[in-house]
């Protein structure tokens, strides 16, 4: 929570535990649409003002309606989170699955970049395992499984040029960076 309010203009609810609006956008249990957030692509299971960052961490905010869903565990544009940093100090181990010779060298940098290994053909069914899979396909599409809990593992699905994945962090994120 702290960190937001240093970015941006906030108000909360309930003594503060809860964000009810970012620069001047307000939640309304009415509608049904408020302010959700995640850290590494993870939903939070807990308020902004009980969770610690910690070095690194990508925390994203999003505005939604709850009518209808709730719980969205997991983010597809956070990508390459929750990859690098987990949710909560849990980091998995990770893996990057293609299935054509031709992927072979963008799987094994973005097994460089999110700190795993890239594997050819293998099944996705690991526990415990971060998995990015690279499928053949003309539209690049990512979409994301998994995370029923914070922390949990997760299977990224990626169709189309895989080197798309490798492009910079968009920009409109802020890191958190702990200082001593």
């Amino acid at each position: 929570m702290q960190a937001l309010d240093r970015v941006t203009d906030i108000t909360t609810r309930y003594a503060g535990r809860y964000v009810q609006s970012i620069n001047g956008i307000n939640g309304s249990l009415n509608a049904r649409q408020d302010w959700f957030y995640f850290i590494n692509g993870y939903e939070a299971d807990r308020s902004a003002a009980e969770y610690r960052l910690r070095n690194g961490d990508v925390e994203w905010w999003d505005f939604r309606s709850w009518r209808n869903q709730l719980h969205e565990p997991i983010v597809v544009g956070a990508f390459p989170e929750p990859f690098l940093h987990g949710y909560g100090g849990r980091h998995l181990p990770a893996r990057v699955v293609y299935e054509l010779d031709a992927q072979r060298s963008a799987a094994e940098r973005l097994a460089r970049l999110i700190g795993g290994r890239a594997i050819q053909g293998a099944g996705v069914s690991t526990p415990n395992v971060n998995v990015l899979l690279l499928l053949p396909g003309k539209r690049p599409s990512l979409r994301a499984a998994g995370g029923a809990a914070p922390g949990d593992s997760v299977v990224f699905t990626f169709r189309g040029n895989p080197d798309l994945l490798l492009h910079k962090v968009p920009i409109g994120r802020f890191r958190y960076r702990v200082v001593p």
